[in-house]
């Protein structure tokens, strides 16, 4: 149904969790896959970031399904890593044809006040300012191009309605789809599409961690996934306590192809009821 062959797909933050299931299922598609990873920690976040080893991995795996694969490693927040990462996919397969800015992190849960300038900073820097610089570097090829093309900005549940203790990520996420919006806009007289994924909890490493385990859990020492269950499923419409990567690449290949070509400056929504009616905030 999705067929993808001949196309290139850039990924960002590719090493593990979402960004390794979307460079997976496009490349089960037929797209030849250039995954870009910043494969080191920024000192704000409170967990274990990806790694060459785990971007290597994610080579592995689209190589192993007989897919082709150029993996890089690059910053969101560097202009010049992501203007160099272009060229050398480019020069490796001729062109891109789908962007998948995908690179975010989560750095800290306290009231907005509490915050500090460093987590503040980090977390637009990544989420936001990333989204953008990935935005900077990627359109003027596809325009070149004049083929068409489909972004696909990864924002959150957390960018269309209020989260508490998160202001920091729902400011940046909530920017996204402005972001998004606006470039659909710009970018339709060239035929080229731009839409946003906006999930609940995605089982990844961004929330299943020690910090967040711990949270979670209530303040349990040592705790683990199993003892965070009951929130995260209290957060949802649907009886489950998350939805898992390949949920959100599988709306992710639905926007990429031909099955979502009149598709452009949409929320897509994947949150297990997260944010219907019974379960939006008295605002």
């Amino acid at each position: 149904m999705f067929d993808l062959k001949g196309k290139v797909a850039l990924i960002t933050g590719a090493a593990r969790g979402q960004g390794r299931s979307h460079a997976l299922r496009l490349a089960e598609a037929g797209a030849s896959i250039i995954g870009i990873d910043i494969c080191r920690q920024i000192d704000t976040v409170p967990y274990a970031m990806g790694t060459r080893d785990d971007l290597d991995r994610t080579a592995e795996e689209v190589r192993a399904q007989g897919g082709r694969v150029l993996t890089l490693e690059a910053d969101v927040r560097s202009s010049a890593d992501l203007d160099a990462a272009v060229r050398e996919a480019v020069r490796e397969f001729g062109g891109i044809d789908i962007v998948v800015a995908n690179a975010g992190t989560v750095n800290g849960i306290a009231p907005m006040w509490e915050l500090s300038d460093e987590q503040f900073r980090d977390q637009l820097d990544v989420n936001l300012t990333g989204v953008w610089r990935t935005i900077k570097a990627t359109v003027p090829q596809l325009i070149r191009q004049q083929r068409g093309g489909s972004i696909i900005l990864i924002s959150s549940i957390s960018g269309i309605v209020a989260e508490l203790n998160v202001g920091h990520y729902s400011a940046s996420k909530h920017g996204v789809n402005g972001l998004m919006r606006t470039l659909a806009a710009e970018l339709a007289p060239h035929s080229i599409r731009v839409n946003s994924v906006n999930p609940t909890n995605v089982n990844t490493p961004m929330i299943d961690n020690e910090a967040y385990n711990h949270l979670f859990s209530g303040g349990k020492e040592g705790a683990t996934q199993k003892d965070s269950l009951s929130a995260l499923q209290g957060m949802n419409g649907l009886p489950v306590p998350f939805v898992e990567p390949v949920d959100i690449s599988n709306a992710i290949i639905y926007l990429a192809s031909e099955a979502g070509r009149y598709v452009t400056g949409t929320t897509h929504v994947v949150d297990a009821g997260a944010t219907a009616p019974f379960k939006a905030p008295q605002l």
